[in-house]
């Protein structure tokens, strides 16, 4: 009988992977990286963890570091996705230095995780949904944006890439019940 429930629980963990995945195809990305941007956000939003941000850091074409927004889980306003990345790749790295590295973000940084990429080192962000599309679903990044002095100085820095697949990641997010902040 042990051996009977063990397989239960192997096959129930197998169709809940198969329906994540199955849920993560549906929005696709041309770039791998956003991709796993993306599976980062619909990952976070799935569980209730924050808002529909995730990210990835790529080095030398190969992700270091990943996360996703945890605000809400972890009760931590400086928990964004990118946060959340720079801090894995750090980790696995063993450095606090991610020159060479570039993000891979679902959507254009706040002001707050744009600074964290720069201290970091970062060479490039690529993000999908913009500023504007954060305020649609909620987000207020242009006031502080605003006290920042703006980011047109930062054009050579941030790249939009796969907009309309993390504006998909967006919606779904929109239709969801979820707590604004």
């Amino acid at each position: 009988m042990n051996a009977l429930k063990r397989m239960l629980c192997i096959v129930a963990a197998l169709a809940i992977l198969a329906l994540s995945a199955a849920a993560a195809e549906e929005i696709a990305a041309e770039s791998p990286y956003m991709q796993v941007a993306i599976e980062e956000a619909l990952e976070g939003i799935s569980n209730g963890d924050g808002g529909p941000f995730g990210s990835a850091i790529v080095k030398d074409g190969v992700i270091v570091g990943q996360g996703h927004n945890r605000v809400l889980k972890d009760n931590d306003p400086t928990c964004h996705g990118e946060v959340a990345a720079i801090r894995d790749a750090c980790a696995n790295l063993g450095t606090y230095d991610l020159s060479g590295c570039v993000i891979y973000t679902t959507g254009e940084p706040c002001p707050m995780c744009l600074f964290a990429c720069k201290w970091a080192n970062l060479e490039t962000v690529y993000y999908g949904c913009t500023i504007d599309d954060n305020a649609l679903i909620g987000f207020r990044d242009e006031e502080f944006d605003a006290l920042a002095g703006g980011r047109e100085q930062l054009a050579d820095y941030l790249v939009c890439v796969d907009r309309d697949a993390c504006l998909e990641l967006f919606q779904r997010y929109s239709d969801m019940t979820h707590v604004l902040y």
